[in-house]
């Protein structure tokens, strides 16, 4: 008898982390869990509750919360970054905070899925103070919040196929694009789009579709080139698309 299928919906998922919490507690433990209890309490908590998000864990140094809204999302990560950035206690917290939208399955009172995935791997390189979202929740928000997003290009993110554009924000105005992963950065990098068949005969989709696979494979084989994924690529198949716009996209 096949499983239960997995609960599944669409949400905003924030991430938050501290930088350098090793150094901070290395420094001064009790100082340090003593600043971020202070910053759980206000502001942390009463902006998620108040943007009607749900802190789904803490994790000591960290939060994974989602929210029905990506408007919600980044105005309550906004908030707390602004909140913390006026703190000048000691030590100095500063969180990183990655937004993703996407979709996650739910177990109990957790989440799961590249939704969340994407989230954790943002804040990972997002900059400390600020926010680095995904276009997904760009596309959302803009025009619908006062926050300015700097363009941060496509980024290569850990355990992620495909590259993800991404817009950053500090509560200064001065957030730095993140750096990208330098390995990947340095090689060249190609994608090889679905073919058209232009014969008029159905039967020379297969053929098609074929010589694209394998040319990837072919190009997959020579060093010092990074080759999209077939997976990638194939979601325009049958589409009229800006080459511009499919190059950032997969970087």
């Amino acid at each position: 008898m096949a499983g239960a299928r997995p609960q599944r919906r669409l949400a905003a998922i924030l991430a938050a982390d501290v930088a350098g919490y090793s150094r901070l507690m290395g420094a001064d433990e009790a100082g340090t869990l003593a600043a971020l209890r202070e910053i759980w309490a206000d502001p942390f908590n009463p902006a998620v509750e108040a943007h009607h998000g749900r802190i789904v864990k803490m994790m000591g140094d960290g939060a994974l919360v989602e929210f029905a809204s990506a408007v919600d999302a980044v105005e309550c990560a906004a908030v707390i970054q602004q909140a913390i950035a006026e703190h000048q206690g000691e030590p100095k917290i500063r969180f990183r905070i990655g937004i993703n939208l996407g979709d996650i399955v739910i177990e109990g009172d957790d989440i799961f899925g590249d939704g969340v995935n994407v989230a954790a791997r943002l804040e990972a390189k997002a900059p400390e103070g600020g926010l680095l979202v995904s276009e997904a929740v760009h596309a959302q928000v803009r025009g619908k919040t006062s926050i300015a997003f700097a363009d941060a290009g496509a980024l290569e993110l850990k355990n992620i196929e495909t590259p993800v554009r991404t817009w950053c924000w500090t509560p200064d105005g001065s957030a730095a694009v993140p750096a990208k992963n330098s390995e990947a950065a340095a090689l060249p990098s190609i994608a090889v789009l679905p073919f058209a068949n232009m014969s008029g005969d159905p039967e020379q989709e297969h053929f098609a579709d074929g010589l694209v696979e394998d040319i990837i494979t072919t190009l997959s084989k020579l060093a010092g080139l990074r080759v999209i994924a077939r997976n990638s690529s194939f979601v325009y198949k049958g589409q009229a698309v800006d080459i511009r716009e499919v190059a950032v996209k997969l970087g």
